[in-house]
């Protein structure tokens, strides 16, 4: 996934998911926690091409 499809991934959230997203990910601490969940993981492996 390029930065084109993320933008237009985070485009084509309603304002409140949109809000809730870049406040989670302004706040470092949030964002990390966030980041290591198995769910995030596991997207991450995804966006990669990994299984």
């Amino acid at each position: 996934m390029d930065k084109k499809e993320i933008e237009k991934l985070i485009n084509s959230l309603d304002q409140v998911q949109k809000s809730k997203l870049m406040n989670a990910l302004a706040n470092k601490s949030e964002a990390e926690r966030i980041l290591r969940t198995p769910e995030a993981q596991a997207i991450m492996k995804k966006l990669k091409g990994e299984k």
